[in-house]
């Protein structure tokens, strides 16, 4: 009986340590649903960060020209956008957003919905009051 409670558990741990949102994401226009970016998400000390590792709306060249502070004119390619979120639950919040297309940063968490897609919310203020995105894992 013991030996079945511990294959149980040892299932159990495979399961939820193989959802995890690191990776590489695809992002998706939200009016032509036409790829725009590889999104890369990331772990350093227990905080998540994404980065955007190819533009596919934009030359390799392209400058954050929108963009405030340290990240005004910095190249799009390698652009972190996902500042510090942490676990919490089945959602990873905490932390920012950057639109690069506007240059504004909003409050944002995101959500492991299936395996392969995730749900990504920026909001002002309250979660009420922003739009969401569904990145789909890259292959």
């Amino acid at each position: 009986m013991k030996f079945l409670y511990l294959l149980i558990a040892l299932l159990f741990s495979f399961t939820i340590s193989g959802q995890t949102i690191i990776g590489h994401w695809e992002t998706y226009d939200d009016v032509t649903q036409e790829r725009k970016a590889n999104i890369e998400i990331y772990k350093t000390d227990g905080i998540y960060f994404a980065r955007i590792v190819e533009s596919y709306v934009s030359d390799n060249n392209a400058k954050c020209k929108n963009c405030e502070g340290e990240r005004k004119n910095q190249p799009i390619s390698g652009l972190v956008i996902i500042e510090n979120l942490v676990k919490d639950g089945d959602e990873y919040n905490g932390g920012t957003i950057l639109d690069p297309e506007n240059g504004k940063v909003y409050k944002c968490y995101l959500e492991l919905v299936e395996k392969n897609k995730l749900k990504v919310r920026g909001y002002i203020g309250v979660s009420l009051f922003g739009r969401t995105q569904y990145w789909l894992r890259k292959e």
